[in-house]
């Protein structure tokens, strides 16, 4: 009893990672005219206090996931805590645009080294398929209500005046909890096996990192800038620089070494339809939270403090139906996510066909309540989906690939769905959001796509040991059958 106790309790204290990650990207949403005019910034310097924490954020996961593999899973989310921390109160103590968002990159930053740490240590905690599940279950709630609480809190600190501006509130309530995470991480966290004897692959860190600043970056601000020629340029050579890294890595592979990523990890199919999944739904998870937070006050006349509060019956929904879907995932499997989509895209449609200025507060509740219900039958089982496969020896890379598709599709979701919304705007913040809730239904149609392709009961996948031992160890093992962690669907 006592290793279980222990277990679940190293998992609550990890889970402190996407709980604050996650709040600090959607935190900001309502409250950015607070913000804007504490710093006095401009609207291009407003649009990066969201989009430097997203790129320091994305650009690193897949570097922090193989940092933790490399140097201890603990110290790493140690230092990411320490360092996350640190940057926070920063960011509160910022006096003007330019510092703030030099310091919400590297918020973003030390959370990319924190963050992928959680799911490794599931990865290696959790063996049991039924344990591992319900560990998935609990980071996606995580992920949800973290989401949700960041617009509540958002909402209620921009209202807020203490002896400080209540948009400093924001980043300094990370101080306690960080604290807080850094005795309990010292104190009950175990580290867990490193990979000895191998090198560090810096060039492949350096070059992954270059062809995510040369995608992210003029995603996000291309859209306010016109769509310049550097931007398409940026992003035309990312996608060179992107080949370049896959062939660096697989030269490493068959020459023994010990790349960044091990590439064998896309030769699993349920991992590859899982990761398109994982795309395009927090592309519309994202992008929506944005487009109602800005269209709830801007559209519907709605204070950033009850704006706020409108996220909690949805919040509370949403960890309702994940606990319900933890529970019924292993027997219905794919189905339930499948039911949640359908929820979804029923609530994204009422909110165009009902919500009109004037519209009553039990209505926009109850359609945001049903969006949540919704989001908690896909959201925590889409984890479990990627990684059911993955040997748990590719943990750490395979956490950095999850949460760099996640966080990467956070910021198509708000630079592509987002741009849509705010370029309609000039035509009336009712025709933005109808226009941008078609980009959500978009996503979530092709999401539904990606769960009828996923596999049922099928034979083994496994991984070809031959190419090269992982990371300095023994060749992989087969991969676990579908069927062992999911039935048949």
């Amino acid at each position: 009893m006592k290793e279980v106790r222990n277990k679940w309790l190293e998992l609550v204290i990890v889970l402190s990672a996407p709980l604050l990650s996650v709040i600090d990207v959607f935190i900001i949403n309502v409250a950015i005219p607070a913000i804007k005019k504490g710093v006095q910034a401009s609207d291009a310097e407003i649009q990066l206090v969201i989009a430097g924490y997203l790129l320091g954020y994305a650009a690193f996961l897949i570097t922090g996931g193989r940092a933790g593999d490399h140097f201890g899973r603990k110290k790493v989310f140690f230092l990411g805590m320490l360092a996350f921390t640190i940057a926070s109160c920063l960011c509160g103590l910022s006096q003007s645009a330019f510092q703030l968002n030099i310091t919400r990159f590297f918020q973003g930053l030390s959370a990319s080294f924190m963050m992928p740490q959680t799911i490794a240590f599931i990865q290696v905690l959790f063996t049991d398929t039924k344990e591992r599940a319900k560990a998935f279950g609990l980071y996606g709630i995580t992920l949800g209500s973290a989401a949700v609480i960041g617009q509540v809190l958002g909402g209620y600190l921009a209202d807020t005046h203490w002896a400080i501006e209540g948009w400093r509130l924001i980043f300094f309530i990370n101080l306690p909890i960080g604290i807080l995470t850094l005795w309990a991480t010292h104190r009950y966290v175990t580290e867990t096996p490193r990979h000895q004897n191998t090198k560090f692959d810096y060039t492949g860190v350096m070059i992954l990192t270059l062809g995510l600043f040369c995608l992210i970056y003029p995603l996000i601000e291309g859209r306010e800038a016109g769509w310049p020629l550097w931007s398409i340029g940026l992003i035309a050579l990312s996608f060179g620089i992107f080949s370049l890294f896959i062939f660096n890595q697989k030269k490493k592979l068959a020459s023994g070494g010990n790349p960044l990523i091990d590439v064998r990890l896309f030769k699993i199919k349920d991992f590859n339809i899982g990761l398109v999944a994982v795309l395009f739904h927090f592309m519309l998870h994202t992008a929506y939270l944005l487009l109602s937070a800005v269209y709830l006050q801007n559209g519907l006349g709605v204070s950033a403090l009850d704006c706020g509060l409108y996220f909690m019956v949805p919040g509370i929904l949403f960890v309702v139906s994940s606990l319900v879907a933890s529970r019924t995932i292993v027997r219905f499997g794919k189905r339930v996510l499948q039911v949640g989509i359908v929820v979804l895209a029923a609530a994204f449609y009422l909110q165009v066909v009902l919500w009109r200025p004037g519209v009553g507060a039990g209505l926009i509740i109850g359609l945001m309540g049903l969006w949540g219900l919704g989001n908690g039958l896909v959201l925590p089982s889409l984890l479990n989906i990627a990684l059911k496969n993955v040997p748990a020896q590719y943990a750490g890379a395979a956490a950095g690939v999850y949460t760099t598709f996640q966080q990467t599709a956070s910021a198509l979701g708000i630079s592509i769905i987002g741009g849509i919304f705010f370029y309609r705007s000039a035509q009336g913040w009712q025709a933005a959001y109808h226009a941008g809730v078609m980009g959500l239904l978009v996503c979530a149609a092709l999401v539904a796509i990606m769960l009828y392709l996923l596999p049922g009961r099928k034979a083994q996948h496994t991984l070809p040991a031959q190419d090269a031992k992982v990371s300095g160890d023994q060749p992989a093992p087969a991969v676990k059958a579908a069927d062992e962690l999911m039935p048949a669907d």
